[in-house]
């Protein structure tokens, strides 16, 4: 097998052969088709997440065809698409596991960061924690949903949750994830506001081509008062400006799994029952509900396709913005 591995936090992935791997008990082998290039794969590259395994293969929105099952695997077939996401295992037995709770596992594995991820041509998976993709839909396409949108989704529940109503959503930060969000939030009768970097027309643009009912900079007050906004944007100094953006009893929702420090804000943006809290990974149900949820609703990833070999390319286009929607790695 070929894969991009990093050997070293914040130096570049290097191509690399390895000898194929073997399933062992539980798990299922997956040659590779695509992979989607996430904005926790920079995280992780540049040392931001605590305790990643070096070396390491990154990527967590994998799609590929399963060509060997190990031992103990039932429900999978040879040949079978199947997608692996972010939390790739977890021990079943903890409080939170045992609660419903799993992305909050306190022994979990993750797809990319603490087991090899999807930068290759082939990987291994826990079985419980993929999931059947079917036969619609090009693999590129399906590859974003696997985080992006399933992040996204698990946000927008917390959203809607935490705020009781959810009419005006607002996003910051108009990436991958936004992007498929947004078409979600549409499709179901939502407003959808979207807040990009100062001065970013493009995405602005395609915010609006989207179905975004405005759009505008981080830097613009929200020209209607929000139900909810979600911060998919890296940039703690959003927070406070989210907040002011709500209504009274509005939430606001931290989705990344990396966020710069939040800077100190008056008590008056928080007061009135407004509400902070954050996304943690997800569950398979998440997963279940959202890749079920996303067809029938006609969601399009807009992508942009790279050679595996290309990943530093990809990884450095990312960080600079210099596409629309999801990059994605093709081996």
């Amino acid at each position: 097998m070929h894969a991009m591995v990093l050997n070293r936090i914040g130096a570049p992935l290097e191509w690399t052969e390895r000898p194929d791997p073997l399933p062992g008990p539980g798990e299922i082998r997956l040659k590779i088709s695509a992979c989607g290039v996430c904005r926790t794969d920079l995280h992780v590259v540049d040392g931001e997440l605590s305790n990643p395994r070096v070396p390491i293969i990154p990527g967590h929105e994998i799609v590929g065809r399963i060509d060997r099952i190990g031992p103990g695997v039932s429900g999978f077939d040879i040949g079978e698409r199947v997608g692996v996401p972010w939390l790739g295992h977890t021990c079943q037995i903890c409080p939170y596991c045992a609660n419903g709770h799993e992305n909050l596992c306190d022994r979990p594995q993750f797809t990319g960061f603490t087991r090899d991820g999807g930068y290759a041509d082939m990987t291994l998976a826990d079985a419980r924690f993929a999931f059947p993709l079917g036969e619609s839909g090009e693999d590129a396409a399906l590859a974003p949903l696997l985080c992006a949108g399933l992040i996204g989704w698990r946000a927008f529940k917390i959203a809607g949750r935490s705020a009781g109503r959810l009419e005006r959503l607002g996003l910051y930060g108009f990436g991958a994830a936004a992007h498929i969000l947004a078409q979600v939030a549409v499709k179901q009768g939502h407003e959808v506001f979207a807040f990009t970097k100062k001065g970013d027309v493009a995405a602005q643009n395609f915010a609006r081509k989207i179905g975004a009912a405005w759009a505008g900079g981080s830097d613009e007050a929200s020209p209607e008062k929000l139900d909810a906004a979600i911060i998919f944007a890296p940039v703690g100094g959003l927070v406070p400006v989210a907040l002011m953006s709500l209504r009274k009893g509005g939430a606001a929702v931290c989705a990344g799994i990396h966020m710069s420090d939040i800077p100190s804000f008056p008590y008056s943006l928080l007061w009135q029952e407004r509400q902070l809290v954050s996304v943690a990974n997800l569950t398979r149900r998440d997963g279940i509900e959202f890749l079920r949820l996303a067809p029938q609703l006609g969601i399009e990833t807009t992508t942009k396709p790279y050679p595996l070999d290309q990943a530093n390319t990809a990884l450095a286009d990312l960080r600079a913005g210099a596409f629309e929607g999801a990059a994605v790695l093709i081996p």
